[in-house]
């Protein structure tokens, strides 16, 4: 005869857990608790830094400008880029001058990089001899105050003139 062997039965008592396992006990909680205070803590440190930086930022940019309007215009005022002396360009001939204002540009306006003609009006700027042509670098002028090439201030004396800074 066959004998079959029979596992041993298993027994679940569902009534009968033991939890105790399963249990947070005074320190862990104690822990836990001071993690999560800390974690709330860096996040609204976080929170409020970030508000104060805009904040700043906000008054900073409205205190700069009286009445809160639009920030200070850093370009020059319409008068002054008039003022600026108007030539008529002439190719040099065989022998340049070097102190001439189409040797200092190297007969190219540097800001659209066009080449000078004969007979386009150009401007040259006081301070640094530099030319560029006449609608190039009056649009320059109206959003920065300096010379787009050497980078030397431009600015308004009290009689309308221009001069380096």
């Amino acid at each position: 005869m066959a004998t079959s062997q029979v596992p041993p039965s298993v027994t679940w008592h569902f009534t009968e857990l033991d939890d105790r396992l399963f249990q947070i006990r005074g320190r862990t909680f104690f822990f836990v608790a001071v993690l999560f205070a800390v974690i709330l803590l860096v996040t609204f440190i976080f929170l409020y830094a970030r508000w104060v930086c805009r904040f700043h930022q906000l008054t900073t940019l409205s205190a700069a400008v009286p009445g809160g309007r639009s920030p200070p215009h850093l370009g020059l005022e319409a008068t002054a880029i008039n003022c600026l002396p108007i030539t008529l360009y002439k190719a040099p001939a065989g022998e340049e001058d070097p102190g001439s204002a189409a040797t200092a540009a190297g007969g190219e306006c540097s800001i659209c990089l066009g080449v000078f003609e004969d007979g386009e009006k150009v401007k040259i700027l006081p301070p640094c001899r530099h030319c560029y042509h006449s609608e190039c670098i009056d649009r320059w002028l109206r959003s920065q105050s300096s010379c787009p090439l050497c980078r030397v201030s431009l600015c308004i004396d009290t009689s309308n003139n221009l001069q380096m800074v």
